[in-house]
């Protein structure tokens, strides 16, 4: 797709933040997951700007946002995450907005519907983590999928991963052809990811996640997580039947965690729905949102 992307920054929550923005009307912010920047949206951004106000942020740590030199621990969790996307709103003037997010998104977005559910009357959730998951993040048979989320908290893992533009094509291409349901489906794309996360700073940015959130996700495998309040927003979810990494048979317990959602497997996707069905998720994600659209004789039925 050949387009001139709309690319702005922000001051919010003491880092700044870019992002791209397209359309009009009723807000959606987009938030990306690992391994992920603004551009794994490129095949939604446009489509959905027919009906919203399309804004896609670089999460703190990723692409051409800030990597603020503080500790992981307290400095990228998904509680700061979560101000960061409040300070972005504010700062856009954005009163209310809906979500569209997955992977580490979706852990933000539960953290600020439960905080701000007056601010996000909406949301769409896809191939997520939720406290649901528990213990068996770490069956026997799914630990070799999870090997990188304890590699990504070695000090040297960033210097081994990015010794040569070799190496960081190598890395990304294992993650995004083993998560998707087609190995190929990022090849057209794979040397604007090596591209991004060679930017200094980048691949330590994306792996801080990792150091931050250890600690709950041990907690949540021990069975010793605080219990999280139930979620009333709204909430359309999707899952990749062909997800490796987070099992769209996990969403068994959803019920216990949200209580207005819709559920729905997606065959012959993986882990990036939106990237690897665009159209179904595309539809999906106006129709959820059909009563903000400025467009809606344009919404699917």
């Amino acid at each position: 797709m050949d387009t001139t992307w709309n690319h702005h920054f922000v001051h919010a929550n003491g880092i700044r933040v870019h992002y791209v923005r397209h359309g009009a009307g009723f807000p959606l912010i987009l938030l990306h997951g690992w391994p992920g920047f603004w551009y794994v949206w490129r095949k939604n951004i446009l489509p959905l700007a027919e009906h919203f106000d399309v804004i896609v942020p670089d999460q703190r740590g990723f692409g051409d946002t800030d990597k603020p030199d503080v500790p992981a621990v307290g400095g990228y969790d998904k509680q700061v995450r979560a101000e960061d996307l409040r300070g972005m709103a504010d700062a856009l003037g954005l009163e209310r907005f809906g979500i569209v997010t997955h992977d580490i998104g979706s852990w933000v977005a539960q953290v600020f519907a439960l905080r701000y559910p007056e601010r996000v009357p909406r949301m769409v959730l896809f191939d997520m983590a939720y406290p649901g998951i528990g213990d068996r993040w770490r069956a026997p048979d799914h630990i070799k999928e999870i090997w990188y989320t304890y590699f990504h908290q070695q000090p040297w893992a960033a210097q081994l991963v990015g010794a040569s533009r070799d190496s960081v094509r190598t890395y990304f291409r294992h993650f995004l052809g083993h998560w998707a349901h087609d190995p190929h489906t990022f090849d057209e794309d794979l040397e604007i990811w090596v591209d991004t996360y060679m930017k200094p700073g980048n691949l330590q940015g994306g792996f801080n996640w990792y150091v931050a959130v250890d600690a709950e996700r041990t907690a949540m495998m021990r069975g010793e997580a605080p219990r999280q309040p139930v979620i009333d927003t709204p909430t359309r979810i999707l899952w990749g039947a062909s997800d490796k990494v987070l099992k769209v048979a996990w969403a068994d317990r959803l019920g216990e965690y949200f209580s207005n959602y819709t559920f729905t497997p997606v065959p012959e996707a993986g882990h990036f729905l939106q990237y690897e069905q665009p159209d179904l998720f595309n539809a999906e994600v106006i129709r959820h949102f059909a009563a903000f659209s400025h467009n809606p004789s344009a919404v699917p039925r």
